[in-house]
């Protein structure tokens, strides 16, 4: 059920209060659930998309003006319930990564595992089929909705954010593999109900989205800036300019527009940034990449180059009225939604007795 967007968040820094504009537009009539959204790593211009729900294992290469440039599906892939999309690059090769993200689970626990596809950008911008990677995951706490992730530009770590009432970022592990299912490990909060997440491109920042505004992180429950959206009818993606000085976001529908962002000063990047992640962080991107074969026949992690990293340090919890924290207005948003959700339910079991 679409859910409308709010402007005027309390605790919103003015930023996204009619500062925004239309990037683009997305017309190609294929695409009418646009769930995750990433900047291409090496092709200037260039933006990768894809459906929601079981749309089938497809994403699409847009040019600046929105207009579908090539299709590409993923061999041997499953698209139960696509919600996410990241992408890197492989820093031995240069390559682009692209990440997708099968990790919807609205029943929070209804599926045993998530799976997220790793691929490795075409170079040329042509309808193909492309191999993936597949990894399984699971939650360290058992099952959880989500709808977004993000990969650190300079360690290649993963992240998912949980999509519920009292969300949660969850860190991969170090070293992914294709052959066991790999556990998800709790390392921070997140806003309550995010749709996407997404890392700045030098890595000193990252973002979370959800219905009603952004909030900006300098690193784990260390939030920067809250940032208002533009009224769309479902937001649903989240990225950054390759300057890192705005935000785009997307919204589900046909016909749906890419809105850019102006990021507020506090959440600029700066020419002396760093990571988040300590030096080991740095000193393992800087090492290679960590991986390994998978025995069970799936493709190897090591063809693709698959990056190392340490694990992002802990932080403290958001107070309640932080930039980051769940204000009092946007409880009572939630619960007005439930409320009306519970009703209608209600109602529909009445008529079917």
């Amino acid at each position: 059920m679409p859910v409308s967007e709010v402007s005027g968040v309390a605790g919103a820094r003015g930023f996204g209060d009619g500062n925004d504009e239309v990037a683009f537009t997305i017309p190609d009539p294929r695409i009418t659930e646009s769930s995750g959204l990433a900047l291409s790593p090496t092709h200037d211009g260039v933006y990768y998309t894809h459906n929601d729900s079981d749309a089938g294992p497809t994403f699409f290469a847009l040019g600046a003006n929105g207009r579908t440039r090539a299709t590409f599906t993923l061999r041997g892939a499953q698209a139960r319930d696509w919600e996410a999309m990241a992408a890197s690059k492989d820093p031995r090769t240069g390559r682009g990564v692209l990440w997708f993200a099968d990790i919807g689970d609205n029943f929070d626990g209804a599926w045993p595992d998530i799976s997220i596809y790793k691929v490795m950008e075409p170079a040329t911008l042509r309808d193909a089929a492309l191999p993936a990677v597949r990894y399984r995951f699971t939650y360290e706490d058992g099952g959880h909705n989500a709808e977004g992730i993000m990969v650190h530009p300079k360690t290649g770590r993963l992240y998912v954010v949980t999509k519920q009432f009292a969300g949660a970022i969850y860190e991969a592990p170090e070293r992914l593999r294709a052959g066991r299912t790999n556990v998800l490990r709790k390392v921070g909060s997140a806003p309550i109900m995010a749709t996407d997440a997404a890392y700045a491109p030098d890595g000193s920042s990252f973002v979370v989205r959800t219905y009603f505004s952004a909030t900006v992180y300098r690193a784990l429950d260390e939030p920067l800036a809250k940032v208002s959206m533009p009224a769309l009818d479902q937001a649903e993606s989240i990225a950054y300019t390759a300057d890192g000085k705005a935000l785009l976001t997307g919204s589900e529908g046909a016909n749906s527009p890419v809105h850019r962002v102006p990021l507020p000063a506090t959440a600029l990047p700066s020419p002396s940034s760093t990571l988040a992640d300590s030096g080991p962080a740095s000193e393992a991107a800087e090492s290679g990449p960590a991986s390994e074969a998978a025995p069970d026949g799936e493709p190897s992690a090591a063809a693709d180059g698959e990056q190392a990293a340490t694990s992002a340090a802990d932080g403290e919890a958001v107070a309640a009225d932080s930039p980051g924290g769940i204000s009092g207005t946007d409880v009572l948003l939630w619960l007005a939604v439930a409320a009306g959700a519970t009703g209608v339910i209600t109602v529909i079991a009445r008529k079917t007795r």
